[in-house]
């Protein structure tokens, strides 16, 4: 293998690659059908007959932002994938549905860039959905709050967005200008990878084009009645910058239904969980019991009441997941609704 020059290519995965061996990125994959990156060319792969058939989980398959050991063929224009490297980090949610399945959206992610218009479409609650699933993928959270010029209250809105998600780094952009762009990619470091996660019709693509200078990507027209788009972006990609920095953009989510453990909420709600070392009971459900530290800073006005709901919504949701993973639906469903359900909720 010749060594790589990509800055992306880190020491981390460079230790699990033998010198004889080729390696890539996964940048696009769409129709079954993956497309790989080098130093110096581009090829379209498949899977080898082997991996295939001991690929079990979703997440067993490469992803976008993937580093894969391949063989190359037909003068280097194909591929066949025979083996993928240990991930840094993995960003999924649960497939839509009623089962118990990991869609895997991006990996090898250092930050993402959780984008929300500062219009209609601004919901601090669905706001903390994303920051929790992006803390439980391993990456870094940054709030992106686009259209800042069909919006009278900017820094309102943004001080809304520091409650609901403590020490997150938040930047209010206008796309079309350019206005705030050049402060959020401050926020990424050469070599580093940023993916881009939010709703259908808040300018993700947008937001690529501006960071590319280029109209690497499609935009539609927001239907004014709803603020609502359509999705332009169909696949998930990997673009990189002349600074050495990646992106990956994904389509839009009409909902993201959280895939993680439970525990992983205490990073999203940090000062929940601070407040809750000074409750009178160590078991304290703030609700009505007594000596409750965050039910104190709710009636002071430090905290919203709908923070507090959100934060208890989140952890029942991840404790189901995991009690679904362990024990199945049929048996979750007995434990949640059966007599004894309250030795199993929170």
């Amino acid at each position: 293998m010749n060594q790589l020059e990509r800055k992306d290519f880190h020491s981390f995965f460079q230790e699990q690659v033998k010198e004889e061996e080729h390696v890539a990125r996964v940048t696009r994959f769409s129709h079954g059908i993956y497309t790989l990156a080098d130093d110096t060319h581009t090829y379209t792969a498949n899977l080898s007959g082997r991996y295939h058939y001991e690929s079990v989980k979703s997440r067993d398959y490469p992803a976008v932002g993937d580093w894969v050991v391949f063989q190359p063929y037909e003068n280097k224009e194909k591929a066949i994938i025979h083996r993928l490297l240990q991930r840094r980090t993995l960003l999924s949610r649960k497939q839509a549905g009623t089962g118990n399945e990991e869609q895997v959206i991006a990996s090898n992610i250092d930050k993402v860039f959780i984008v929300t218009a500062l219009t209609q479409e601004f919901n601090v609650r669905r706001l903390e959905r994303y920051v929790q699933q992006v803390y439980e993928s391993g990456a870094m959270p940054v709030v992106v709050c686009t259209k800042r010029d069909l919006c009278k209250d900017v820094e309102e809105k943004i001080a809304h967005v520091n409650l609901s998600a403590p020490g997150v780094p938040a930047h209010a952009v206008n796309t079309l200008t350019g206005e705030g762009v050049e402060l959020l990619l401050a926020e990424v470091q050469p070599g580093e990878t940023i993916s881009l996660i939010g709703s259908s019709g808040v300018g993700k693509s947008t937001l690529i084009n501006r960071i590319l200078n280029d109209e690497v990507q499609k935009t539609k027209q927001v239907r004014e009645s709803d603020d609502r788009g359509r999705h332009t972006t169909t696949h998930r990609e990997l673009f990189s910058m002349p600074n050495d920095i990646f992106i990956i953009d994904t389509p839009g989510m009409r909902e993201l239904q959280l895939w993680g453990e439970e525990r992983g909420v205490e990073s999203t709600f940090v000062d929940i969980e601070r407040l809750s070392l000074h409750c009178k009971f160590r078991d304290c459900k703030h609700t009505s019991e007594p000596g409750c530290a965050v039910q104190k800073a709710i009636e002071a006005g430090e905290i919203d009441e709908g923070r507090l709901k959100s934060f208890k919504k989140l952890k029942r949701e991840l404790h189901r997941l995991e009690l679904k993973d362990r024990h199945g639906q049929h048996i979750t469903n007995r434990m949640l609704h059966g007599p004894n359900k309250n030795k199993f909720s929170n």
